[in-house]
């Protein structure tokens, strides 16, 4: 067997550089899985190894074998110059936004980032001396007349994790760029294989493996990538914070790289199917799908995704609180859980009403969050079928 490398992966298609990216078997006597490295001492040959650092690996927190597969495989992906780990989804995000910003600089985060982020904003940045605005994720290239000289960095995130807007992400970069200031995607919808992070113009992507890329939901990591510009930089903050996930989870993460483009394959058609089937209720006044026409950003989704994925939200039709309780409590197969991208569906209501300040979030009846996972669509379709009419038993 001939060794692949990444400049001849470049020529292959994603299923193929999926399976490939990151494994050295034969570093490995053979064994086709990079195996899990746990530890954190590394012995030197000599003093003058140790001294200078000339190793491949110097301490358990500066990396392992594990983590440099998942790193290396997930830099290739993203079309990144380097990526590193996190212990989740938020841990990434933080490290990206301390990457770029630092005491005394504004940060621009649209209004419908991931929640944490934004209490990460709120709290622990506003201590650091960072001021944070938030802007409509409809802004699109009107980004640049909030930019400040002190602005460093501008947070986005599409779709919405719960209102799935989409933003207009080549725009707000040009502005950025313009203007020398860190465009950071949150790009966990999406994954790179929907939305190639770096060739629209973000800086550093993050993404929380917690979701497609495990798909399994039994591991929490996150992951960001950088660009050329930003590749020391992101590095030099991993390395200081020692913000490293456990090798389990890595090796975990490998192991759901390998099947993740089937997957969303799946997860893009029966979320769209269930969406399209949603959208044809009566106790349901809209669905809020990019894949959908009628969904307001689905012209730049249409533009700038290569897919979609199998979390979407709906607005129903004004009814009680009990009426929804009904509805939820009794479903089979839609487990009540806060993530997403597991084999497994998941529902969950919402109201971003309150944490919203620079939009508004009124859609007029109660709102709800779908998972779609691997079962059988039809019999997703009788889940909330009977859920419905429990719905509209109650009122």
């Amino acid at each position: 067997m001939t060794k692949t490398t990444r400049e001849t992966r470049r020529k292959k298609r994603i299923r193929t550089r999926l399976v490939h990216a990151g494994r050295l078997p034969f570093e490995q006597h053979g064994f086709v899985n990079t195996p899990i490295y746990r530890g954190s001492t590394v012995l030197f040959a000599d003093t003058a190894e140790l001294v200078a650092y000339r190793a491949p690996y110097v301490y358990g927190t500066k990396g392992t074998p594990t983590t440099t597969a998942l790193e290396s495989a997930w830099s290739e992906i993203a079309g990144a110059a380097d990526a590193v780990l996190a212990p989740s989804g938020l841990a990434a995000i933080a490290l990206a936004l301390l990457t770029a910003a630092k005491a005394g600089d504004h940060i621009l985060v649209a209004d419908s980032a991931y929640r944490p982020a934004r209490v990460f904003c709120d709290g622990v940045l506003k201590r650091l001396g960072v001021d944070t605005q938030y802007y409509d994720p409809l802004i699109g290239a009107g980004i640049a007349n909030l930019i400040r000289p002190t602005t460093s960095a501008i947070l986005t995130e599409s779709p919405g994790s719960q209102s799935l807007e989409i933003q207009d992400i080549p725009a707000i970069a040009a502005a950025a760029r313009a203007r020398g200031v860190c465009v950071i995607l949150d790009n966990t919808w999406a994954t790179p294989l929907f939305f190639p992070p770096h060739e629209r113009g973000a800086d550093l992507a993050v993404e929380a493996g917690t979701k497609y890329l495990s798909g399994h939901s039994d591991l929490l990591l996150g992951l960001v990538s950088a660009n050329e510009q930003w590749r020391s930089k992101l590095r030099a903050t991993f390395d200081a914070f020692a913000m490293c996930p456990g090798a389990d989870d890595v090796f975990l993460a490998l192991r759901g790289l390998r099947t993740m483009e089937l997957r969303l394959r799946e997860a893009e058609r029966a979320g769209l199917a269930l969406a399209q089937w949603l959208e044809r209720r009566e106790e349901v006044a809209c669905v809020l799908h990019p894949a959908l026409p009628s969904h307001p950003g689905h012209d730049i989704w249409k533009r700038d995704f290569l897919g979609s994925t199998g979390l979407f939200s709906i607005i129903l039709k004004p009814v009680s609180r009990e009426a929804v309780a009904a509805f939820l409590d009794g479903l089979e197969l839609f487990g009540l859980g806060y993530s997403f991208g597991g084999f497994e569906s998941l529902v969950i209501p919402f109201d971003c009403a309150s944490y919203r300040t620079a939009t508004r979030w009124a859609p007029g009846g109660p709102a709800l969050r779908f998972s779609v996972g691997l079962e059988d669509i039809e019999d997703l379709k009788d889940d909330l079928d009977a859920g419905l009419a429990r719905l509209r038993a109650v009122g």
